[in-house]
């Protein structure tokens, strides 16, 4: 089977075109190609010769997200987008327009296993995590699609972004790197429902997103009786973990009620 190109970070990329017998800077301008051109196809990197075109579909292939679903709101510039991923199963998108810039929302994980009573997401249950190169090919599509560029990026679509940890991570990175889309770290939000370990051990990355905790309950029966996380972990232990992922970042932590 074919390696799923855009799932490698440009230092890997270097090594993948060491292998190839390829000089490094060629991984610069195939990282280019793929992360801030959106080529779909290895044909549209004009500045590569023809050999080093042929080795690359002989060896990898440029996975895409396919748009089954695009719904525009009648009152806001909102947009939502329900796509196919390789193996059928589906994720939603959504893009939100504003005078700061246009901000994505996107998936984690096709369906969740938090239980969370108020989200549609999880009635089915966790089907699969999604790999960097999904979570990257939603923005991307979009992108593409829309003609627009993105400045802001939400992980609040389906799916717990802490209960996939390092593709989660590894898309923070891919998607704010220097050679890609280069998005401000500043500008990308993770929600959570609050999984203490991994709030921790997100603090310690030396990341400068924001985190959004989902709290919907002031105290902790509240919040049990509404979600199922609250039994493992106890409110004020998920608000400790707050505190000590602002003062290791310095980033404020915004909070969600309904």
């Amino acid at each position: 089977m074919k390696k799923d190109i855009r799932a490698y970070g440009y230092d890997r990329l270097k090594e993948e075109m060491e292998a190839l017998g390829e000089k490094p800077f060629r991984a610069k301008q195939v990282y280019e190609w793929l992360h801030v051109k959106l080529a779909d196809d290895f044909d549209e990197m004009t500045n590569l010769s023809k050999a080093l075109r042929e080795k690359l579909k002989k060896n990898y292939e440029i996975r895409k997200v396919k748009m089954i679903d695009h719904q525009i709101s009648k009152v806001d510039p909102t947009e939502k987008f329900l796509f196919e991923l390789e193996d059928g199963n589906m994720v939603e998108s959504v893009l939100m327009k504003y005078k700061h810039g246009n901000s994505v929302c996107i998936s984690s994980q096709v369906g969740c296993r938090m239980g969370c009573r108020f989200c549609a997401s999880t009635l089915d249950g966790l089907e699969r995590n999604l790999t960097p190169s999904e979570m990257l090919r939603q923005v991307y599509q979009i992108q593409k699609i829309t003609g627009e560029r993105v400045s802001n990026i939400v992980i609040m679509g389906t799916g717990e972004p802490l209960d996939n940890y390092d593709n989660f991570l590894k898309f923070i990175h891919m998607v704010s790197d220097e050679h890609g889309l280069n998005i401000s770290q500043r500008n990308i939000t993770a929600s959570t429902c609050g999984i203490v370990p991994n709030i921790r051990r997100l603090a310690e990355e030396k990341l400068q997103i924001t985190l959004a905790l989902s709290l919907h309950g002031s105290n902790q029966e509240k919040r049990r009786s509404l979600m199922p996380v609250a039994n493992k972990y106890e409110l004020h232990e998920v608000l400790e973990a707050c505190d000590y992922y602002f003062e290791k970042t310095g980033r404020r932590i915004t909070f969600e009620y309904s």
